[in-house]
């Protein structure tokens, strides 16, 4: 029997968090639940979620700081985790993706949209049984699609879900320049809204991790992978 997913609700509000529970719920989810940061960092090493819904605004720890904290434990780097937030200013988001978050889920949240977007979201875990994952090596870099892993100069680069996808993406085709809008399809997927600054954020932090001259910016068009 196939296992259902396992999402962790961090949010400290309660009756968001029972409107999350209900609705979850029904379709047939393994839920967990806790109302701040510290306790949510706790239960996520243990019930080891597959996606956690996270409030940023919490007492004790908050969102951001306790993303950082997971993303620092070898068993959390591959969950999906996205912000619930009723904020909408660039800074907060940016603050979120720089710490390892992948989505945004605004509150007020509607029911249908709630189980649409975490089935997007989940539907991310799925390996394509079609694709035969390769190992690409150039130069003095080396990247596992299959272990999620990059080394450079025989050292490992940690590196967040999406950072890797939208990695992976750019050198799977070395020199060909991916517009925004297909590595916003490719790497976030049709269902999932986000904005450019999305793309940027994640390509600074590439860049820091892997080198300023690997990625090359074609302004007003999109990014190609410098091999």
């Amino acid at each position: 029997m196939e296992t259902a997913p396992r999402i962790l609700i961090v949010e400290d509000e309660q009756d968001i968090v029972e409107f999350l529970e209900y609705n979850l719920a029904k379709e047939g989810y393994e839920l967990e639940t806790a109302f701040d940061g510290v306790e949510g960092y706790e239960k996520a090493l243990v019930f080891k979620p597959n996606l956690i819904l996270l409030d940023i605004m919490m007492p004790k720890m908050d969102g951001i700081e306790m993303c950082e904290k997971l993303r620092n434990e070898a068993g959390m780097k591959d969950v999906i985790i996205a912000f619930l937030t009723a904020r909408s200013e660039s800074f907060t988001q940016i603050s979120a993706l720089d710490s390892g978050g992948d989505d945004f889920i605004n509150k007020p949240i509607k029911p249908n949209v709630l189980k649409s977007r975490v089935r997007a979201l989940l539907r991310r875990l799925g390996p394509d049984q079609n694709d035969e994952p390769q190992i690409l090596t150039f130069d003095d870099m080396t990247i596992d699609p299959e272990s999620f892993t990059v080394t450079k100069n025989s050292k490992t680069i940690a590196l967040a879900k999406k950072e890797f996808e939208l990695l992976a993406l750019l050198v799977s085709k070395p020199g060909k320049v991916f517009k925004r809008a297909e590595i916003l399809q490719k790497v976030w997927g049709r269902e999932v809204i986000v904005g450019d600054r999305t793309i940027d954020v994640h390509i600074r932090k590439l860049r820091e991790k892997i080198g300023n001259e690997t990625i090359i910016t074609l302004k007003g068009i999109g990014y190609k992978f410098n091999f």
